[in-house]
């Protein structure tokens, strides 16, 4: 199934399965809809999941020479809930929150309630000094691009931080569906590491920060342990900014939460969703 966006974008759209009222899933960058299927599952009996690729992520490709942008990442989210009977609850991690709320900006009467787990929404002072440079950048333009073999690359991830914290079913997901196997049995990732890099860059650019005052909608905040220059450390800064905004923290989790313990973060979710 595919959802027409903006830029012909052409978006991958996954069944997750379950039974219920539909739940909309907005992943994070670098990732693609399909890794969320764990916590999919364990929500399986309160919501029908269904989670779409951002463009340049996944099984959605990124337009010919276009430049990421993240307003272009809100369109896909946009398109996404336009395509559905609505109003439909949603979850989204990280970018995939961000991009919600700009959704909800936009077309409040598609959106029931959001459910965002450290959603990257930064001040414009930002969140680390204009002088020191992403950590996240640099290890998306160091991230290889290609393995042996899709168990290669599992058995890479599960050796080292901080996939090594991911359920083996979520790694399994990331790893299986995030690769695709050239002729030889060579695994290449889909999310092209400039395009997660750039992603990174261009994330603390976009004004959804101003706009957050406007947004009508319940939303849920959860952030995991608040760490100096993390998303987490204004996660309860977005939710106050928020009218039907509240904030939950869950010091056990950190940014993977949802990777990590997604039976905890299913049931977060299904508390707060309608």
């Amino acid at each position: 199934m595919t959802v027409d966006s903006t830029d012909g974008v052409q978006l991958a759209v996954h069944d997750l399965g379950g039974s219920g009222p539909t739940l909309v899933i907005a992943h994070a960058t670098g990732f693609h809809g399909r890794c969320y299927l764990p916590l999919a599952h364990s929500l399986a009996e309160r919501f029908h999941s269904v989670a779409f690729d951002f463009r340049g992520h996944g099984d959605t490709a990124k337009p010919h020479g276009q430049h990421i942008g993240w307003h272009h990442y809100g369109d896909d989210a946009q398109a996404m809930a336009r395509s559905l009977p609505g109003p439909v609850a949603a979850f989204g991690h990280s970018m995939g929150g961000a991009c919600l709320l700009m959704a909800a900006h936009r077309d409040p009467a598609r959106f029931s309630s959001l459910v965002l787990f450290e959603p990257i929404v930064f001040p414009s002072e930002g969140i680390r000094p204009a002088d020191e440079p992403s950590h996240m950048v640099q290890a998306a333009r160091r991230r290889r691009a290609s393995f042996a073999s899709y168990q290669a690359a599992i058995d890479n991830y599960a050796a080292k931080p901080p996939l090594n914290a991911f359920t083996p079913e979520a790694l399994e997901a990331y790893v299986r569906f995030g690769f695709s196997e050239d002729p030889n049995g060579h695994v290449h990732l889909k999310c092209h590491p400039d395009t997660e890099a750039r992603t990174f860059e261009m994330g603390g650019h976009h004004c959804t920060w101003e706009l957050l005052s406007d947004i009508q909608v319940p939303v849920l905040v959860i952030a995991g342990r608040v760490m100096q220059f993390q998303p987490a450390a204004v996660s309860e800064r977005i939710a106050e900014q928020l009218p039907n905004g509240r904030y939950l923290q869950v010091d056990e989790l950190d940014h993977f939460g949802p990777m990590t313990h997604p039976d905890q973060v299913a049931d977060i979710i299904a508390s707060a969703a309608r």
